[in-house]
């Protein structure tokens, strides 16, 4: 703990600061909304989507350092959002937050960080942030704004080391939605915005929501599905009684571990009785659980738009050893060594070899750690989705 007097000084026309568990202070200049927000800081190296990002509810409870420094200069609208539960509860970015540059802006960025209830702060050394992460791991940490620059440093770094940070924290129960909701919306087209589900005749796909991002759900309609989303402590039973073509498991926020508590018995439900399922993220670890692995957190996680997968094991044919760019957000993974036999990886991380894809033998049954809905990010891996929702009974491992 660093005591006051070795704190660095407050510098001129500070109105912003980040203080990290251990007693560092990072100083620079807020924007957005005012006050102070707890949270773990991890960083994403998108270049695009800062926006989907912020609504993205796998970020909750984290503070994101965007690597990339112009963040906020095409604005911000109201397509772009991914949900309107709890998500990132504040970013750190390099650069002042200018006028935006674009026609689809409806606001400065800073006034939509401000109206969500967001805390910013610019004129950090960012490059700096990022390595810290990368080489001590992510911090508990607290990101405070006040237009007047008056700080109680003593306070926030109490709130800080208090927290009890994301591991064996559940808060995929914080962001689910409180009810069952037929999913209306279809997928995005320029100039005309979200289209309509169309219901007639479709596989029915139940989507269980751990803290789900949207355009997964407009994923799986634009694949073929009409699509029934559910809360995360929705029963098997429950589910049985709407009576899916196949289960959906979505990305969500927290440990993995935690939510398994109440996830894991149902999914185990799920894979008894041969029903099709399909995990993303928190998902996939739902997924990994209740097959018999484990999972583990992470040193500093994989968060952005640009994140190199490859095909592994058996089953592949022609395609065995393809790269797939992919989106990602995660700050736990599923351990390999863990898998029991009836479990086969079928996707790796290039830049650490973490776990990125499971099958279970003998099921219809596949989660990948990455999110093939992008938003933002490469479209490479959409081909998850049509193997899902049209592809009932076949090696879902295999090209479209």
């Amino acid at each position: 703990m660093a005591s006051a007097a070795s704190r660095p000084a407050q510098p001129k026309g500070a109105t912003g600061v980040l203080v990290l568990a251990d007693g560092s202070v990072i100083w620079g200049r807020g924007f957005g909304a005012s006050g102070s927000a707890v949270g773990e800081v991890c960083f994403n190296t998108a270049m695009t989507g800062y926006q989907e990002v912020m609504t993205d509810p796998s970020y909750a409870a984290q503070i994101v350092t965007f690597t990339f420094p112009h963040i906020g200069n095409v604005g911000a609208n109201a397509e772009d959002v991914e949900s309107a539960v709890e998500s990132a509860v504040g970013c750190v970015v390099r650069e002042d937050v200018t006028e935006p540059s674009n026609f689809r802006s409806l606001e400065r960025f800073t006034e939509w960080m401000e109206r969500h209830g967001k805390i910013g702060l610019s004129g950090v050394d960012t490059r700096a942030l990022t390595r810290r992460i990368r080489q001590s791991g992510a911090p508990n940490a607290v990101i405070a704004h006040d237009p007047e620059g008056q700080f109680d440093l003593d306070a926030l770094l109490a709130q800080a080391q208090q927290w009890s940070g994301l591991e064996g924290l559940d808060l995929a129960i914080k962001v689910t939605r409180a009810q069952r909701e037929d999913w209306a919306g279809g997928y995005w087209r320029l100039g005309h915005g979200y289209g309509r589900a169309d219901w007639s005749n479709k596989p029915h796909v139940v989507a269980i929501d751990y803290g789900a991002k949207d355009n997964i759900f407009r994923n799986l309609v634009k694949a073929g599905a009409k699509v029934t989303v559910v809360p995360a402590k929705t029963s098997f039973d429950e589910i049985m009684a709407l009576e899916p073509d196949g289960v959906f498991l979505s990305n969500g926020p927290g440990d993995p571990a935690a939510t398994g508590e109440y996830a894991v018995p149902v999914i185990k439900a799920l894979l008894d009785a041969d029903v099709p399922l399909f995990g993303i993220c928190l998902g996939h670890q739902m997924l990994a659980l209740a097959a018999g692995a484990k999972t583990t957190k992470m040193h500093q996680g994989h968060r952005g738009a640009n994140h190199p997968v490859q095909r592994v094991g058996e089953g592949w044919g022609e395609t065995a050893g393809l790269v797939e760019i992919t989106s990602m957000n995660h700050g736990f993974a599923v351990d390999a060594d863990t898998l029991p036999p009836e479990v086969e990886q079928t996707h790796v991380s290039l830049f650490d070899g973490s776990n990125c894809g499971i099958a279970v033998k003998g099921k219809q049954a596949f989660g990948v750690q990455y999110h093939p809905e992008a938003s933002p990010g490469p479209q490479d891996s959409f081909y998850l989705f049509e193997k899902f929702v049209g592809g009932w009974g076949e090696d879902l491992r295999s090209d479209s």
